[in-house]
């Protein structure tokens, strides 16, 4: 009775947690370049190999699908979409941010900035707009290249893991950390389309199937808990007379 007590205490703790996955994947719904964390559901039918409460209970730490999201045009000048594989470059107090978010202002200084005020790392430096250009006078070619009013003022660095973008830890506000040992190279193959943002690649009609089953899960341990109980009580009262 202990052992399938701790098995079912183990499944519940499973299933919390996919819930809270699947629930901040659908949150961040419209979120510009989100990437989804995977859930034990999809890998259970990739791996087709063992139950899904094994799946769930293996796989405490989701993975991040970094499948492309569509683009959707906004034409506005320091928005930018990232076709293929690869990140914007963020500088931060912590070191290098890699993001796929790039929905970019400027600062009172002039420079490329994210919504955090983080700056927008050029390959040479900070890509800084002269007071006098317009932001309508922007132009960023395929590979980066950023001009204001016809004169270049540097180019986006963007890279990518080709063999480690699993290792990519999540740091926030739809940014990812590079753990220790792990360097990014210079995405070669990557498109900047300025006016666009990339939209999230969650599902949401594919996360609302997951959320089902998990409920549906979560309550079938719960009559087992209720079952058990139920069990014990019946023994002691036999026990007590």
């Amino acid at each position: 009775m202990a052992d399938i007590g701790a098995e079912v205490s183990a499944s519940l703790s499973a299933l919390t947690r996919e819930f809270d996955i699947i629930a901040h994947n659908m949150a961040n719904v419209s979120t510009a370049g989100f990437k989804r964390r995977c859930n034990s559901f999809t890998r259970a039918l990739d791996a087709q190999s063992s139950t899904l409460e094994d799946q769930l209970e293996e796989n405490a730490d989701a993975a991040f699908d970094f499948s492309q999201g569509s683009l959707v045009q906004t034409d506005r000048a320091l928005d930018f979409a990232l076709y293929g594989k690869g990140f914007f470059v963020m500088e931060s107090p912590e070191g290098p941010l890699y993001t796929r978010h790039g929905i970019f202002h400027t600062n009172q200084n002039g420079q490329i900035v994210d919504t955090e005020g983080r700056l927008v790392a050029g390959t040479s430096g900070p890509l800084i707009v002269p007071s006098s250009v317009d932001l309508s006078q922007i132009r960023v070619s395929d590979d980066g290249q950023v001009t204001a009013a016809g004169a270049s003022i540097g180019q986006f660095r963007i890279v990518e893991f080709p063999d480690n973008e699993d290792q990519l830890l999540p740091a926030g506000l739809n940014c990812f950390l590079a753990p220790e040992g792990v360097e990014p190279v210079d995405a070669l193959d990557a498109m900047v389309k300025q006016g666009y943002k990339e939209a999230s690649n969650v599902k949401l009609v594919d996360e609302l199937v997951n959320m089902i089953m998990v409920s549906r899960l979560y309550e079938a341990n719960m009559k087992l808990v209720s079952a058990a109980r139920e069990a014990t009580s019946s023994m002691m009262s036999v026990a007590m007379g």
